[in-house]
């Protein structure tokens, strides 16, 4: 047996014995909604405006037990969904969780399982246009050999959303991780015997220990359930990124990146706005350069979620002012509280609309641009705000 396919095996084992995420079942769609996961917001971040095709295939690429699963179904009722995972006992609970909700009947969805690893990705049939892999790559005895694979299988012009930690923000989930398999000596791999020693650790430190303060500022919440300690603190494979290693795995896959999905965050302004000498002196760095300077003056950052692309990937440019005002606007589909001037944007931020903001949405019922402006006070860079902002959705 090879080293990659003992740890390939262990991983199986640990999501067999916790299923992961351990969301319950419901008997109702799920609820709100996670823009990364909807065809149409993902594809205006990516490329600027509205895609012109909705019957669209998309893969869950280590779906676990479908949480993510069931909101592609939900969010994106004219696609076929394809869900694949290793673990036998989390895709059973995911194939249960979608047809419990009801997503699958209630969408006419064409969904599908399958038990197989990322590596073997190519065993499934034709490519598809989003691949969303959250949590995964990073739990891959090659990481690299598992991006692209799943890179292979995405259609020129498609979309691929990741996630994989960051090491920064989880400096003391390794120390814990070390501390748990040197008490567990030979019983390593026993992962309830794991859960059971993490908890006595967390019992017995001092209140005031850096590892302690850190699981109750960020980790305790969710890791009252024995499937997330375990997945968190006894992993027993796991790949922890800074940027310099992130983007030797984007290299690796071919593929074009589009950007953070978190762009607030990789702002230099955020950090040294205050100094514009610092500023000026970030001039001669370049983008992946900037990136490791932020993480490094803000080292709070626990995960990466990006998009890659395969080329062609079509970027529209609203700077034409007439190319604009031909364009038509619509409500972003991600938003809570819509038609209020005060509302949740798609990363549930609250923001309140200027009063020439909100009378421009609520006149986007087909016309275009240059149809709104004349009855609003909004400038066309205020109309691009809303893009930017991702507000509005423009399609040509």
């Amino acid at each position: 047996m090879t080293n990659d396919t003992s740890r390939r095996e262990a991983v199986q084992r640990l999501y067999n014995t916790y299923p992961f995420p351990p969301e319950p079942l419901l008997d109702e769609p799920p609820p709100g909604y996670n823009w990364r996961w909807n065809w149409t917001a993902a594809y205006s971040f990516c490329t600027g405006q509205k895609p012109t095709r909705f019957d669209v295939r998309i893969l869950d690429a280590g779906c676990g037990t479908g949480v993510g699963t069931e909101y592609l179904i939900f969010l994106n009722p004219d696609a076929e969904i394809v869900g694949i995972d290793l673990s036998e006992k989390a895709l059973e609970i995911a194939q249960e969780r979608c047809q419990r909700s009801g997503v699958i009947a209630s969408h006419n969805a064409s969904v599908s399982f399958h038990h197989i690893n990322i590596e073997n990705a190519d065993q499934i049939s034709g490519e598809f246009d989003l691949i969303n892999c959250v949590g995964v790559l990073h739990h891959l005895p090659d990481p690299i050999k598992g991006i692209q694979a799943l890179a292979k299988k995405l259609a020129p012009g498609g979309l691929f959303h990741i996630f994989v930690y960051a090491e920064l923000g989880r400096w003391e989930i390794q120390l814990m991780q070390q501390a748990i398999a040197l008490l567990q000596g030979e019983r390593k791999g026993d992962y309830k015997d794991g859960v059971f020693v993490g908890r006595q650790i967390f019992n017995s430190l001092p209140e005031n220990n850096r590892i302690v303060k850190r699981e109750k500022e960020r980790w305790s919440l969710e890791n009252h359930r024995d499937e997330s300690f375990a997945d968190m603190y006894v992993h027993p494979q796991e790949v922890d990124y800074n940027i310099n290693t992130l983007f030797e795995l984007i290299d690796a896959s071919g593929l074009e990146f589009i950007g953070f999905s978190n762009p607030q965050y990789w702002q230099l302004e955020r950090l040294l706005g205050k100094s514009p000498d610092l500023l000026e002196r970030t001039k001669h760095l370049s983008e992946r350069e900037k990136y490791r300077l932020i993480e490094l003056l803000d080292p709070e950052i626990t995960h990466y979620e990006f998009f890659l692309g395969k080329p062609p990937i079509l970027k529209t440019d609203w700077s034409n002012d007439q190319f604009l005002l031909a364009a038509v606007p619509e409500i972003h589909p991600c938003m809570h509280g819509w038609p209020s001037p005060t509302l949740l944007n798609l990363d549930y931020q609250p923001i309140t609309l200027a009063p020439e903001e909100f009378r421009f949405m609520q006149l986007c019922d087909g016309k275009t641009v240059g149809e709104i402006i004349p009855e609003t006070d909004l400038s066309l860079d205020g109309v691009r705000s809303l893009q930017q902002k991702q507000l509005i959705i423009l399609s040509t």
